[in-house]
């Protein structure tokens, strides 16, 4: 990152119950490049559906209200949340002043709830994808949805995927940099051939190939616009920016139909 740049300020919300794989996937991409404010009520310790307690460093009064990304994971405590009118207050007042609005999994009702998605393109886990409608949104079965400035992931390991999609996003706007040289050493990771990755770790894709095509075909006849990412090819070992920089860069350029962009990966 380029020091003389402010660096992101990011609200990631927690709560009891949420799933932790839906907080600690964009977190890590996250972390790399802004100050994240995980965001609750107290600063006491909270129970996520593992078990594992994630301690809050903002509560709802001291967290900036002014904010890049606000972010909303999914998980079974979000049912208890719908009508608990401080996180919905919390939600809709930094939802407001957000440059980007997003979620992974069920946190995209939270937003709805806040009416935060109302005529926006958003997608879910796909047990809770079509409750969005009741919030004026428009359910869409993606992996990633993009609709201006809402970016929503579908379950749970959508997490990793949907932070390099908005990492794009913030890559384009010129508010990113890629770490270099050394530079912040902890992000710069290199990537290697699918098959040293292990036995059986044929490509990043959760899907087969031929699956993920079909889909793009089946969401092109519905006129939305699609891109279906390859594993990409290894870095040259002279230049090793971050892990997540790299396939950022790849998504750039996707394809886009109307206001919203649906990316496949």
């Amino acid at each position: 990152m380029n020091h003389s740049e402010k660096p992101l300020e990011i609200g990631m919300l927690l709560y009891p119950g949420l799933t932790l794989l839906d907080l600690i996937g964009p977190h890590t991409v996250f972390s790399w490049f802004a100050n994240i404010h995980l965001v609750w009520k107290t600063t006491d310790l909270v129970r996520t559906d593992t078990g594992i307690g994630v301690k809050p460093n903002a509560t709802f009064a001291t967290c900036p209200r002014e904010l890049d990304i606000l972010f909303v994971p999914g998980g079974f405590g979000q049912q208890n949340l719908m009508a608990d009118s401080e996180v919905i207050a919390f939600l809709a007042d930094r939802g407001a002043r957000a440059k980007f609005v997003t979620s992974v999994c069920s946190g995209s009702l939270l937003l709805g709830a806040a009416g935060l998605l109302q005529g926006y393109k958003a997608t879910s886990h796909w047990a809770a994808r079509e409750g969005l409608s009741a919030f004026g949104a428009e359910p869409t079965d993606a992996r990633v949805v993009v609709d201006r400035n809402r970016i929503t992931g579908s379950g749970v390991t959508a997490g990793i995927d949907f932070g390099l999609v908005v990492l794009a996003k913030l890559r384009r706007r010129g508010k990113v940099y890629a770490a270099r040289n050394g530079t912040r050493s902890r992000a710069a990771l290199q990537l290697g051939k699918p098959q040293d990755g292990g036995p059986g770790d044929r490509s990043t894709n959760v899907e087969h190939d031929g699956d993920l095509h079909e889909t793009a075909r089946k969401q092109s006849r519905h006129g939305i616009a699609s891109r279906v990412v390859p594993t990409p090819d290894p870095l040259p070992p002279s230049e090793s920016p971050a892990l997540a920089v790299h396939l950022a860069d790849r998504l750039e350029g996707s394809p886009r139909q109307g206001s919203s962009r649906c990316i496949m990966l």
